[in-house]
């Protein structure tokens, strides 16, 4: 299987927002972010479908999404903090962690053919790095 863009995020190839990092998983701004702050979980495994994931590497994706979610909460201060595991768009295990104050919000759907607003996504991962 060809590397997916995460693989290759993480391998450094190509470059991200990086928020955190540990030896099994690691967390990036969302280029399309729902609301600001939208972050990206993703294991450094690279599987498909997160129920493959084995325990210990689940186990890590899992608490390093509540270390962002915790984050997004002290740093933007959204009235509740949105979890979605989706798998559609990259052959890559990942969680989708945002922020929200409506369902609107929620429900958000983004326009993936914009381009990227790198400065912004820049200045976004200042805040929230840990």
């Amino acid at each position: 299987m060809a590397d997916s863009i995460f693989t290759k995020i993480i391998k450094g190839e190509i470059p991200s927002h990086k928020i955190y990092e540990d030896d099994k998983s690691i967390a990036f701004l969302d280029i399309h972010p729902k609301t600001p702050g939208h972050t990206l979980v993703v294991p450094k495994k690279p599987i498909d479908q997160f129920q493959d994931l084995p325990d210990e590497d689940y186990e890590a994706v899992m608490r390093t999404v509540k270390k962002v979610a915790q984050r997004l909460k002290q740093v933007l201060s959204p009235a509740r903090i949105g979890v979605e595991i989706m798998g559609m768009d990259v052959p890559h295990a990942h969680v989708h962690v945002f922020g929200f104050n409506s369902m609107t919000e929620y429900r958000n759907i983004v326009d993936m053919g914009t381009e990227p607003d790198h400065v912004t996504l820049s200045e976004m991962a200042k805040k929230l790095s840990f």
